[in-house]
């Protein structure tokens, strides 16, 4: 049994069924038995991989949309550059070495990272190397035209979870005997029996955020995740653990916790809030677009044949239709006095 176990029995044994996301809360960021509190996650050492991990060059490529993003912002001389997420800080040190090509683009940036890990904070200082200031959520970031990046952010933000059997609507818990199910009171005469659906107030608020924001200042915010188009039905919670699934239940704590994120209800929650959202794309039209195909064909060329033999793998791996490249979306939003950057509303 894990520490962080015995507080979540305690809990129950005294306030009963915890609903998904107040459970999936505690198990991910409690702040001393938490899964992101107490280590590193990431890598072949962790338990599970990111893309900037499997690539230097998915990093390069956000960083050349970044500051070509920055240009067609006009090139505010300071600005917000604001990562959400972070992880091991591998994403935002590629970023400022590509993005070192845009002569301004480093000077004017003001590196601001979202992340509430003390662990991960501390390798994030060490690989990024230059003047951080990091934050527990938006709420401290300061006013600025803003360029914001979440790569594989929203997908571990708690959500809820409802079923609906014999014409009834229920909510998914967490008791002492593992899974159950609460009385909800939702429209009995949406749905069809057996249909679970996922509602994640806490990822709405925080686009809804970022759309306020970019209402109020110049700016643009990328959001990369595993999820779909629309919105639809569907069980889509999942543990890992050393990359291999595991029980949502199993060693709380010590697990990841996510799930798909709907990029339609965070892209109606940005427009709500102010910001325009084009439709979104899959990662593999991203990356397509943004050249990756040709950027690992130059390096692959100047490299020994196994390194090359990586990168290909590396490349297959993002861009693959049965890999991350269509399971993975790509969204942007944007303030409305700038135009849509490439390559939205181009595909």
């Amino acid at each position: 049994m894990t520490p962080l176990q015995k507080i979540i029995d305690g809990i129950i044994a005294t306030e009963g069924p915890l609903s998904i996301d107040r459970y999936m809360g505690l198990c991910l960021g409690h702040p001393v038995h938490g899964y992101y509190m107490t280590r590193d996650p990431f890598g072949e050492r962790g338990d599970f991989m990111t893309a900037p991990e499997i690539s230097q060059m998915f990093g390069e490529l956000l960083g050349v949309w970044c500051a070509t993003a920055w240009a067609v912002m006009g090139k505010p001389r300071t600005f917000n550059l604001v990562e959400l997420g972070p992880g091991r800080g591998t994403l935002m040190a590629d970023i400022l070495r590509a993005s070192r090509a845009m002569a301004g683009f480093r000077e004017a940036a003001e590196i601001h990272l979202v992340e509430t890990s003390p662990t991960l904070r501390k390798v994030q200082a060490e690989k990024i190397g230059l003047a951080v200031t990091w934050h527990d959520s938006l709420a401290s970031l300061p006013e600025a035209p803003l360029v914001l990046v979440a790569n594989e952010f929203f997908d571990a933000i708690p959500i809820r979870q409802f079923e609906k059997r014999d014409r009834q609507w229920f909510e998914r818990c967490v008791g002492a005997e593992g899974f159950g199910l609460m009385p909800a009171a939702l429209d009995a005469t949406q749905g069809m029996n057996g249909d679970v659906i996922e509602f994640a107030p806490k990822r709405q608020a925080i686009a809804q955020d970022i759309g306020a924001r970019l209402a109020e200042q110049k700016g643009v915010a990328l959001i990369i995740d595993y999820g779909h188009l629309q919105t639809a039905p569907g069980d889509t919670l999942q543990a890992v653990r050393a990359h291999e699934y595991v029980d949502i239940t199993d060693r709380p704590g010590e697990s990841d916790i996510t799930s798909h994120v709907d990029f339609e209800a965070l892209g109606k929650a940005m427009v709500q809030a102010g910001a325009l959202v084009p439709p979104a794309i899959t990662q593999r039209s991203f990356l397509q677009a943004m050249g990756i195909e040709a950027r690992a064909a130059i390096l692959s060329a100047k490299a020994d044949p196994d390194v090359a033999e990586i990168m290909l793998r590396a490349v297959a791996r993002l861009v693959g239709e049965e890999a991350m490249g269509n399971l993975f979306k790509v969204m942007v939003g944007t303030s409305s006095d700038i135009p849509t950057p490439y390559p939205f509303g181009r595909l």
